[in-house]
């Protein structure tokens, strides 16, 4: 009875690895003799999580002598995350880079990838001349997320102009029922997507390499053009719900399936976490146009990504399993996983059949149709990269405006000035704090 009892933990703890998505014990049993590279990647999202641990079981279990271990980062910071993991001189073979990608390169952490891999994608971010990085998606497409079956039952429509999604903010205001809009200004980089629109529509529609032309003096963010955006970031702000800047990101998704607020606007990764809160939720999408009657949109391949380390490069047997795993991660059958679940846009040329939602390939649609696309403003490498946390101030300044608690013009000084001291030590256009 007591062996019985043995099997069944024993079998049962095989079990629970296999769901958790433990790294160290996947469901195939780890062969001592393997050649195995570490693979770190941000696992707050449980999605995420999910289908890249289902891939990696895949890859454990097809390919003998080769083994890939996940290095698990429990959900936490995942840049903290990774800089800990380099500061004690564990940085892994296989990391997902975010937005502090070009800082590895920089240091000289990452290898370039062969073209037997890069070759997969359609349009992978060129660094002097050199791919580090490969998108796991293309780059979030954001958009307006909204309550289709409260749109049908009061006749509105999706907005064909700036102006009339100014109009439809204001429709659903005056019947009073819910918030047009619903922000997660909590967690400071949910801000971003609108920010980034607002700043594609204003400032980099007139100048695409404006961040190189502060860098080198030529302009600064008292240009009309900065104006223009937080006053347009202010106008749609004003229909974001009340206690906005309080409210996580991770707290949206009940505002809309509650029917306390008709919109949100973020990415593609929302459907998924939306119906999965209530899988009888009415989808409906559309892309805000620009003041101008153009389309902006978030897309195409950024500086973020799965890369290489230059410690495994140099390891012949490593480097091996490192690009036959990310090729095998990019094969269709494969790679479909992680598109699907996350209603993500393939970054590859031979892009997986999608399983997944209707409503997602309205998106593709509108991504193949926007008069462009671009990554995030602070996704962008070379001369346009921003310097480090200036992000996060410019976010925080614009927060302040929204709240009343400073001027547009003051809050344009305290960029320059901040600016000016980042850029002291930081400026791509002269070399500065480069290598």
């Amino acid at each position: 009875m007591k062996k019985a009892i043995a099997l069944l933990l024993m079998a049962s703890i095989v079990l629970m690895s296999s769901f958790a998505g433990g790294s160290q014990e996947d469901v195939v049993a780890a062969d001592s003799s393997a050649t195995t590279v570490t693979f770190v990647f941000a696992d707050g999202d449980a999605g995420a999580k999910e289908s890249i641990n289902e891939i990696v079981n895949r890859f454990n279990s097809s390919h003998e002598g080769m083994r890939v271990e996940i290095q698990p980062g429990n959900g936490g910071n995942y840049t903290e995350f990774v800089r800990t993991k380099d500061s004690v001189g564990e940085f892994p073979d296989v990391v997902e880079m975010r937005g502090e990608a070009a800082m590895y390169i920089r240091a000289g952490k990452l290898a370039p990838l062969p073209a037997e891999l890069t070759d997969l994608f359609l349009s992978p971010m060129v660094i002097d001349g050199n791919v580090y990085t490969v998108a796991l998606a293309g780059e979030n497409t954001n958009g307006i997320i909204y309550n289709k079956a409260y749109f049908d039952e009061h006749g509105l429509t999706e907005p064909q102009s700036y102006d009339e999604f100014i109009e439809l903010c204001q429709t659903i205001e005056d019947l009073g029922d819910m918030d047009p809009l619903v922000v997660g200004g909590g967690d400071l980089w949910h801000l971003g997507f609108l920010f980034n629109k607002c700043w594609d529509d204003q400032v980099i529609s007139l100048d695409p390499d404006f961040i190189a032309h502060c860098y080198s003096g030529e302009k600064d963010f008292s240009d009309p053009s900065v104006k223009a955006a937080i006053e347009e970031l202010v106008q749609i702000m004003a229909y974001a719900q009340t206690g906005w800047a309080s409210t996580p990101d991770a707290q949206i998704t009940t505002f809309l399936v509650n029917d306390m607020a008709a919109m949100m606007y973020s990415g593609t990764h929302m459907f998924t976490q939306i119906l999965s809160a209530d899988p009888d939720f009415e989808l409906g999408w559309f892309a805000i146009p620009s003041p101008d009657g153009k389309v902006r949109l978030v897309g195409g391949s950024g500086i973020s990504g799965l890369a290489v380390s230059t410690e495994c490069q140099s390891d012949p047997a490593k480097w091996e399993v490192a690009i036959e795993f990310l090729k095998f991660f990019y094969a269709p059958e494969n790679y479909g996983i992680y598109c699907d679940t996350l209603s993500a846009i393939p970054a590859t040329k031979d892009a997986p059949v999608s399983n997944g939602l209707p409503v997602l390939q309205e998106v593709i649609t509108a991504t193949g149709e926007a008069d462009s696309l671009s990554p995030m403003w602070n996704s962008k490498s070379g001369i346009n990269e921003l310097p480090p946390d200036f992000r996060n101030f410019t976010y925080k300044t614009a927060v302040e405006v929204l709240l009343g608690q400073r001027t547009i013009d003051s809050a344009c000084e305290e960029l320059n000035k901040t600016w000016a001291v980042a850029a002291s030590s930081f400026n791509p256009v002269t070399g500065q704090g480069i290598n």
